[in-house]
């Protein structure tokens, strides 16, 4: 097959890129817990906690 695409798949950086996000997201789960048992409300107005997968700015 001429012009057929090759479809290749970089494992590792995927791999990189799940464990960076379940770091993410496990820190704001800790720290909206920490602030959740001691009633403070601000875990709902920190955008960090809220989406802490999307980028900044």
């Amino acid at each position: 097959m001429t012009g057929a695409m090759k479809a290749e798949t970089d494992f590792d950086a995927l791999a990189r890129r799940l464990t960076a996000n379940a770091a993410a997201l496990a820190v704001a789960w800790a720290t909206s817990r920490r602030l959740a048992t001691r009633q403070n409300d601000s875990r709902w107005r920190r955008a960090g906690l809220v989406w802490p997968l999307f980028a900044k700015g």
